[in-house]
Parts: C-alpha cells; structure tokens; sequence
C-alpha cells in the first residue's frame, strides 16, 4: 500500500513539474511576442496604416462587395468572425493540440483578425513568439476598428493567387469585374482561393478551383447560410 502511495506521490510531483514548465515555456514566449507587437507598432502604428491602405487605389470598401462574397469568406474562413473579440479559443486549443502531436507548427487556429495582423505585421515565419504577437495585435485590432473595417483590410490585403494581391486585383484579374459584378459562383471561388492560392488559382488549375469552389459551398451550407438547393443551383451555374 504504502508502495502504490508513494508511485502515486511520484506522478502528481511529476505532473506539477511537467505543469509548472510549460506554464514558464508559455510565459516566456507570451513576453516575447508582446516585444515582438510592440517593436512592429511602434515601426507601423495602426492608424498610418489603416489609413495608407484604406487610400490606395483599387481599395474595396465593404458596401462594394457582395453579400455572398462576404458570407462566402465568413463561412470558409472564420465563421465567428462577427462574435468573437480576435481570436477563437478552441480552434487554437484544437490547433495547439495538434501541433504538439505532429511537432510540427502547421495548424494556426487564427481567425481573420489574426489573418490580418499577420498580413500587416509580420511574416509567415512559423514561431511561436510570432503566434503570440499574432494574439495581442489581433486584440487591439478588435479594440481600435469595426467589424466592417478590419473584413475591408482583410480582404484588400491577402493573396489570391497569380500575383493578385487584394480582392479588387483578383476580381479584375480572374474575371475582368470590379468586386460589385461578381456572380455567386466568382465569389465563392475567389472567397476559397486564400486557402492555399497557388493550387487553387484558376489560372494555374481550373479543376482544382472547381473543387474548391465546391468545398466553399459545403461549408456555407453546413453553417446555414445557403440551402443545398441553393448550393447546387451556384456549382451548376460555374
């Protein structure tokens, strides 16, 4: 008995070491990130920047953009996005989950908020000081900036592929519209292009951007946003 007892002292002991690591690992990496956001908006504070991006030519506002593109990237993208103060808790935990599994850094877990950060400020270097720089710029994004502001800079900012930068560029690009003309079926394949924009740019691979377009619709579907009749009636229209 007394044996069982002291194994069982021996793995709490251990447990509160292994514990007390990781919580010094998370502190540790949590300062540095802090640093690292700091440094990057003291180089680039967030009104200058907001208002240079929101000034350049081809710059869609969001009363310019369909409704469907915006629900279309919402669904695919970060389906809490309008809810959630810049970060989603258990993609991360999810994430995290699996990147300790695979050591491996190739799950994010970020919301588009945390997307826009990233784009903004940092680089698409996997640390993770930078996933927490990632965090604290994605707070006071939420803090300083609308809802409607930061899906504007998000989407006038990430990469679609075939080296159009911004949904202006890639609508004019793919499909010869300004955002405004896009049918539904243009703009879930450009809200799914994001994902991975070198396969699935319909320049580079016409039938790996159906698919996607395909999958972009699933997901709608599934998070009720469009019926399957609807869904169907968009792929069949592509």
């Amino acid at each position: 008995m007394k044996t069982k007892k002291k194994i069982i002292r021996t793995i709490f002991s251990i447990a509160g070491i292994v514990a007390a690591l990781c919580v010094a690992v998370i502190a540790f990496f949590a300062i540095k990130g802090a640093i690292m956001w700091n440094n990057a908006k003291s180089e680039h504070p967030i009104d200058a920047l907001v208002t240079q991006l929101q000034s350049a030519d081809g710059f869609a506002r969001i009363s310019e953009l369909p409704d469907f593109y915006i629900d279309a990237v919402i669904s695919v993208e970060d389906r809490k996005f309008r809810t959630h103060n810049g970060i989603n808790l258990k993609s991360i935990a999810r994430a995290l989950l699996y990147d300790i599994k695979s050591l491996s850094f190739e799950q994010g877990g970020s919301t588009i908020t945390q997307q826009l950060a990233k784009n903004l400020w940092f680089t698409q270097e996997k640390k993770i000081e930078r996933k927490f720089a990632e965090v604290f710029a994605a707070f006071e994004l939420e803090h300083t900036l609308s809802k409607d502001e930061i899906f504007e800079l998000y989407v006038n900012t990430i990469y679609f592929g075939s080296d159009y930068y911004g949904i202006t560029a890639a609508s004019r690009g793919y499909f010869g519209k300004v955002p405004s003309e896009l049918s539904e079926h243009e703009c879930a394949m450009l809200a799914g292009l994001p994902n991975a924009p070198s396969a699935y740019s319909p320049d580079e691979s016409p039938e790996l951007a159906r698919q996607r377009l395909g999958m972009v619709l699933d997901s709608m579907e599934r998070n009720g946003v469009i019926t399957a009749a609807r869904a169907e009636e968009v792929m069949a229209a592509a």
